[in-house]
């Protein structure tokens, strides 16, 4: 079957709408956790479905959160509709009986909100100082997660006691986080959700690919996998950033784009005399007002198969009031023009944080 036009591709399998945060705001650590507390709030209120955090161990500069079920049980006496998720839990690097009391604690807390995402992920810096080998981290995650899903099915831990309450509900909000094929044919088979990331790495002899050459075949491995009768949910992550001018919001993804080029290593590095446009599309970054937005959108195919679209304001990290109107203009503007069908009523702070950003 043809594709659709650039201009015409509507997200036809699109049903919820998310907010992502690495909780890289330049700010305290403390700051950081309210201004993302604000910004997710923000986001319901403008009708997004989900909010999801991710979790980094040591690395100020790579993300401002090793403890994601605290800080979301934080989130939830705050919110009262907006789904709130892991993107994601580093399972190897858990006690996944506490992961899973803590988890179900949450989940109580919040009224049933809480999507569990869990990945393999983490430096190898990171597994040593938890006393484990990076090379294990495969091994790890399936053994820890085998034992969440027991503990919330109800089913005896090892010595025979059972988690309380059992929660079998979250067994159906598990998401799996994968960069690879075989990732994606393993939440399939398991009949989780998929959770694809914003950008990932070119291999040395295929630099010039493009994210949806990578992430299709991921998705295609996931649906052969997964259990007859199981619907697909599927997550596409994407770095968006959206602002009434064009010039503002090129020259704070400049200044993002660059500040992440200096953090970055590796033979897929933009050389530093790359341009910002070299620098938008090797990071898959959607970037411009909301018509260049859409339209950049559009021309991902691997959207047209997501059944959640989660934008994130990293790697451009823009100051917060300018992520407060990029979520605006999402949930406004874009993101109903590739078919999201979200409140019809948002709040009337939109002027007012327009006005306060002009």
């Amino acid at each position: 079957m043809p594709s659709p036009a650039k201009g015409t591709l509507i997200l036809s399998k699109l049903r919820r709408l998310g907010f992502f945060s690495r909780l890289l705001d330049d700010a305290t650590a403390a700051e950081r956790l309210r201004l993302v507390t604000e910004q997710i709030v923000h986001a319901e209120a403008f009708g997004f479905d989900a909010a999801w955090v991710a979790q980094h161990h040591f690395h100020e500069a790579e993300g401002g959160l090793p403890s994601p079920l605290v800080f979301l049980a934080w989130v939830a006496a705050r919110t009262q509709r907006i789904r709130l998720g892991t993107g994601i839990v580093t399972l190897p690097l858990e006690n996944p009986v506490r992961v899973a009391e803590d988890a179900l604690v949450l989940d109580l807390i919040a009224g049933g909100r809480l999507e569990f995402g869990v990945g393999t992920g983490g430096t190898p810096s990171s597994f040593t100082a938890f006393g484990l080998q990076s090379e294990q981290r495969a091994e790890v995650f399936a053994k820890h997660l085998a034992l969440v899903r027991d503990a919330w099915a109800g089913r005896p831990l090892p010595g025979g006691d059972r988690l309380y309450p059992s929660s079998p509900q979250l067994l159906d909000r598990i998401w799996q986080a994968s960069f690879s094929v075989t990732g994606g044919a393993r939440a399939g088979l398991a009949g989780d959700g998929l959770m694809l990331s914003r950008t990932q790495p070119r291999a040395p002899e295929a630099p010039e690919a493009t994210l949806a050459d990578l992430q299709l075949p991921i998705i295609e491995a996931y649906r052969a996998a997964l259990p007859a009768g199981r619907a697909e949910r599927i997550v596409g992550s994407r770095s968006v950033f959206v602002a009434d001018d064009r010039a503002l919001a090129r020259r704070l993804a400049e200044e993002g784009l660059r500040r992440s080029l200096a953090r970055q290593a590796g033979p897929d590095r933009p050389g530093a005399d790359a341009s910002l446009d070299e620098l938008i599309a090797r990071q898959d970054v959607h970037v411009g007002t909301p018509s260049e937005v859409i339209a950049s959108l559009r021309a991902d195919p691997t959207l047209a198969q997501v059944t959640d679209l989660v934008c994130q304001v990293h790697s451009v990290d823009p100051p917060h009031r300018h992520i407060l109107r990029s979520i605006e203009l999402i949930a406004t503007e874009v993101a109903p023009a590739l078919g999201w069908q979200g409140p019809a009523k948002t709040r009337s702070s939109s002027l007012s944080t327009q006005q306060a950003i002009a």
